[in-house]
Formats: C-alpha cells, sequence, structure tokens
C-alpha cells in the first residue's frame, strides 16, 4: 500500500484521496456455467490490485500501472469508446466509461495501480483492476452502488469496452467473496452465500498451480464456445442452459444434431450439477469427498469442452498420482491455473510431483502456491 501512494504522489504531485484493493480469484467448481445463468464457487486470492485514486472534475482520466512500462496514459471520459484501447488501460477506462453510460456522474480521476494477481494465469488479474476502480469510484464519487451492482458494471467494462464476452463470476467474486469462505454464486439472479471453506481445520489445503502458459479470453475461443452454449440452449427451447435439469440431460442431449453443441450442453449441466453436489459435501462437512467431483469436473473440461491444454492436464495427472484428492483446471483454459485439493502432510509430495513432471516433459516450471480464501474488495486508507 505504502508503496501505491507513494508512486501516486511521485507521479501526480499529491497526496490521493484513497487506497484501495480488489482480489484475484481461483474457481473452485463451476466453469462456463456464469453466461449460462447457472452456478459457480469462487474464492478470493490474497493476491491484488490496488489503486490509489483520487478524483477530478475537468473531465480528465490519468492511469498508471507501476507493473507496466510506459508513461501516464491520459484520457478524456466524454471521448471514452468501445473496442479503441487494446491495452491494460482498458480496464479501467472501462470502468469509468461504464458507470458514466448508466449515468453515473463521474468526471475524471487520476489512478495509480500495482497488482500481485498473475497476469495470464485464469486468477482474473482484469477483474480486480476493473473492481478496484469501481469501489474507489463509488466511494469517491458517493454513487451508493452495492457490490453486486459494482460487479455488474465491471463485467460491463469487459464485455462491452474491453471486448471480452465473459460471464459475472470474476467480478463478483473480487466484489463479494469474503475471508474463509467460498461464494456460491447464483448467476440468474446474483444472490450469494457464503459457504464455511475452513480446510485446514479438517488437515487439507487447496493448491493454485499456474502452469505459465498464458491464455486471453480475447482470442475467440471463448466467444465460440459461449455461442455453441446459446446454440443450445435456442435448440432446447429454454432461455438459457440452467433450464435443462441434470436428471433429464440424456434427454436433452438427444435432440441437438450438432455434436459440438452437445458436448458444451453436456459439460454445463454436469457442471452445475457439480457445483450442487460440492455445496451438499461441504455443509455435511465431508470437504475430502468433493476431490473426485474436481477430477471429474477437468475431465468434462478436457473432453466436452476442450478448454485444457497438455500443461494443465499434468498437473492433474501427476497431482492425483502422488496422492492429490483430486485436482482440475480452473478459469478459462487453454492455459492458465489448475487447482489440487491435497492432504495438509503430502503438500510437497504432490508439488514435487507436478515439478519434476513438468521438467521431464521439458516445460517451464510450474508456480505452486496456496489458495487461501481471502477477503474480497475493500477501501485501505
Amino acid at each position: 500500500m505504502v508503496g501505491v501512494r507513494e508512486g501516486f504522489e511521485e507521479l501526480y504531485g499529491a497526496a490521493p484521496q484513497g487506497v484501495w484493493a480488489a482480489p484475484g480469484r481461483v474457481n473452485l467448481i463451476g466453469e462456463y456455467t456464469d453466461f449460462n445463468e447457472g452456478f459457480v464457487m469462487p474464492l478470493a486470492l490474497p493476491h491484488t490490485a490496488v489503486a490509489a485514486v483520487s478524483r477530478r472534475t475537468d473531465g480528465v482520466l490519468r492511469l498508471h500501472s507501476a507493473d507496466i512500462e510506459g508513461p501516464v496514459v491520459e484520457l478524456r471520459v466524454d471521448e471514452l469508446e468501445p473496442l479503441t484501447n487494446t491495452s491494460w488501460a482498458a480496464y479501467p477506462a472501462g470502468v469509468v466509461w461504464a458507470l458514466r453510460s448508466a449515468g453515473h456522474p463521474v468526471t475524471g480521476a487520476d489512478i495509480h495501480l500495482a497488482s500481485t494477481v498473475p497476469t495470464g494465469a485464469g486468477l482474473s488479474s482484469s477483474a480486480a483492476l476493473e473492481v478496484v476502480t469501481a469501489l474507489a469510484l463509488n466511494d469517491l464519487y458517493e454513487l451508493g452502488l452495492t457490490r453486486p451492482e459494482l460487479a455488474r458494471l465491471a463485467q460491463r467494462a469487459e464485455n462491452d469496452f474491453a471486448g471480452v464476452p465473459c460471464g459475472v463470476m470474476d467480478q463478483t467474486a473480487s466484489a463479494c467473496c469474503t475471508e474463509g469462505h467460498v461464494l456460491h454464486l447464483d448467476c440468474r439472479d446474483l444472490s450469494i452465500r457464503q459457504v464455511p471453506f475452513d480446510l485446514p481445520a479438517h488437515g487439507l489445503e487447496l493448491l493454485v498451480v499456474d502452469s505459465r502458459v498464458k491464455h486471453a479470453l480475447g482470442d475467440g475461443a471463448y466467444a465460440e464456445r459461449r455461442a455453441g452454449c446459446e446454440e443450445g440452449a435456442r435448440q432446447l427451447g429454454v432461455s438459457h442452459l440452467r433450464d435443462v435439469a441434470y436428471e433429464e440431460l440424456d434427454s436433452a442431449l438427444s435432440r441437438l444434431p450438432d455434436e459440438r453443441v452437445r458436448r458444451y450442453v453436456r459439460h454445463v449441466v454436469s457442471d452445475d450439477h457439480r457445483v450442487e453436489r460440492v455445496i451438499a459435501l461441504l455443509d455435511a462437512g465431508d470437504v475430502r469427498a468433493i476431490g473426485p467431483i474436481l477430477t471429474d469436473g477437468h475431465v468434462s473440461l478436457r473432453d466436452d469442452l476442450r478448454i485444457s491444454c497438455p500443461e494443465l492436464d499434468l498437473v492433474v495427472g501427476a497431482a492425483n498420482a502422488a496422492g492429490a484428492l483430486g485436482a482440475r483446471m480452473t478459469g478459462g483454459g487453454f492455459g492458465g491455473s489448475a487447482v489440487v485439493l491435497v492432504e495438509s502432510a503430502d503438500v510437497d509430495t504432490v508439488t514435487k510431483a507436478v515439478t519434476e513432471a513438468f521438467a521431464a516433459a521439458g516445460h517451464t516450471a510450474p508456480r505452486v502456491f496456496p489458495a487461501v480464501p481471502s477477503e474480497g474488495a475493500r477501501r485501505l486508507s
């Protein structure tokens, strides 16, 4: 926090009016279900985007990142146009655009950002930038928006301004998660439930394994799958795949002529069911039993949605062979990270097995760290 505040003063010649933080997230279960109005279960990570911010009244928006080489980006708020900026600045600028488009009187800001959320790792680095910007402007301009409303505006910034067709999970996780819990989010009505997730009390740990394979959701593959899901819903006569009951899945699949659409529908409906199974097990205190469900989810992502990659498959295979309780890729896919549920006593063994498997395959060494359920977006000073 001190570094961001000092960086702001050095850039802009005055102290910021405040400093805010918003975390990245990792998703325990429920992938590609959010834009299908289904269920997801993310948790916030300790890694955050931090923003020092002051409001302006002259229509100027100045943006700077401590993490990216380059000068201050200066824009005019009344000239912001969707899909015209492809740099990191599109995410905070998009939030200003989304707020103004919704009728909120944002007249400019000076913003200095720094983030510890790994980029390209499927851990929602962009959502953290959006949410920290939205929260800061909400406070400084006294807009009175709720956390779910801020998440929706941040999603609109990513969808319509940056051109990435993501669902609302990432922004909601960053805005709404609480320490020590996973967030059960219903993506239809945005109702949330904080589910206790105290793994150390059960002698367990959840690891994040960053494959170091960079992914980008703006490259078309994500959008293609979203379009395929929407086509499946249309052919089945429902508004979203959320409306296809798991018990009726086989019957629904038999009515879909396109093999690709069938695969996408099978994944989404079965992953919604996996979220419900995990919730029931956590409520019953049977945390270890969620492990095989995580692995089942990975198989579905690999074979039906086809968004995995050799490195992520290697993480899951090596971890499970070394004694992990379960593992799955997480996030948008085509690289990024996996989550691995392990006994606390087996953390070193599983980490060593995955690292050695990567070395044997000639891959860059993965980054492995614990997923500690952490606090969502907040004001620091």
